[in-house]
Formats: structure tokens, sequence, C-alpha cells
């Protein structure tokens, strides 16, 4: 379960025209089963973590209440590693943007049990809020883990990291700013290497592959993949 983003100076008005509302998405908005639990916390937590979209820049400063680095995560899931990043990084403010109403009640659940303050969500197309709210060279990171493969040769089009989206993350990155994805599906990490070194805003921090990043923990779906013999690829790239 994950979602969206991408961006460049003439090439910036093709990106933004295939950008729009009517851009094919890279999510199928499932209803799916949410607990009593992640209703109750969906509703008491996001009048207050919850960012409402807009079209127009917000200053993540004041979202926050404070001066620090700020990173973006798309597609956040049900929350845990979200969750245990922030925790673990209270220096930084974290943003994730996750459109599946049970992803978004479970990491409310999270923030309201660990006390996490550094943590908001946005729940809306990430493609629209990284386009529209976010001002540009304003991140210090974003986070991109294991978004739907869309295996079928047909369905790749749907698939969240392509060049135009690349291209409105890079722009949205500060210099120095780092964008980092993970996937298990080794043929979408051909397709997210060959994506990410064609945009000239980044630059690979290793060659090819990078290793795990240790604030990124690892999830029960990945311990089960790794220890069946499946493969996780781990790219990171950083705004020139």
């Amino acid at each position: 379960m994950s979602d969206e983003t991408q961006h460049t100076p003439s090439d910036e008005q093709h990106a933004s025209a295939r950008l729009t509302s009517q851009s094919i998405r890279s999510f199928v908005l499932r209803q799916g089963r949410m607990s009593d639990a992640q209703h109750r916390f969906l509703d008491e937590m996001m009048p207050k973590v919850g960012v409402v979209y807009r079209p127009a820049p917000i200053d993540l400063n004041a979202v926050f209440g404070r001066q620090a680095p700020h990173v973006v995560e798309i597609g956040f899931g049900m929350g845990q590693s979200t969750a245990v990043i922030a925790q673990a990084r209270p220096g930084d403010d974290f943003l994730g943007i996750e459109v599946h109403a049970p992803g978004v009640g479970s990491l409310c659940k999270l923030i309201e049990e660990g006390g996490i303050p550094n943590l908001r969500i946005v729940q809306h197309d990430a493609v629209e809020v990284l386009r529209d709210m976010i001002p540009e060279a304003s991140l210090a990171g974003v986070h991109i883990y294991f978004p739907d493969p869309w295996p079928k040769k047909r369905h790749h089009k749907r698939r969240l990291v392509q060049s135009p989206f690349v291209k409105l993350i890079a722009s949205r990155l500060a210099p120095g700013g780092y964008l980092h994805c993970a996937t298990d599906w080794e043929e979408y990490a051909q397709q997210m290497l060959e994506v990410l070194s064609a945009e000239p805003l980044l630059a690979n921090t290793a060659d090819g592959y990078a290793p795990k990043p240790d604030y990124r923990p690892l999830t029960k779906f990945e311990n089960r993949g790794i220890k069946l013999g499946h493969g996780v690829w781990d790219l990171v790239f950083r705004r020139v």
C-alpha cells in the first residue's frame, strides 16, 4: 500500500501539465475495513494532527510550531515504520501522506499512544499535496517505501516512481535533501534506479543500490520476505 510524487525549468511546464487532477493515479482508493479503534482515533486525532489539503503553499514551520528539517513520507500504509522513524528522529518533523482511511486511523492511534509530537498527516493524493502545498526547495527528505509495484505490464504506467513525479519531488527538496525509495520487486527497483539516475537534479549516494539506512526499520512483511529469500532494494539519491 503506497503513493506518489515528480519536477525542472522548461520541463517544469510539461511536468505541470502531466501532473493535473486528471493524471493517472498510482493508487486505487480501496475502502478497506476499519476497526472501531481506527475509526475512533481517526475522528479524535485528525483535528489535532491532520493537515487539510488546500491548493496553496503551506508554512511547514507553522504547522509543527517550530523550525526543524521537514521530511515527507508518501504512502505510509498502516504507519508503523513512520511512527518508529519519527520517534527515533525527534529533531526532524515528518509529514505523512496517505489516502486510505484504515492506515490514517492506524497512524493516528500510534501518534496518540506513542505521544509523537513531530508527526502530521495529510489524507489526500500525494501528487497534489506536493505540487500544490509544499514550497520548492523546502524539504530535507522524502520517503517512498514499498509503493504498489503494479506488476502487470499494462499497469506500469500507474507506478508512482516515474520521471514527471520524480522531477516534482526533486524540485521540493532543498539542496542536499534526500529521496529514499525501497521496494521488494526487483524489476521495479531497476526502473526506479533508471528513472532516478536520469533526473539531473538528483545524484546517487551509492554505486547502484544503497545499503538500508539505519533509520528505516524492517517491517514484519519485509522480515518474512527476507526469511523466504526475497530481496529488498533501497535507493538513496540527494538533491544537487
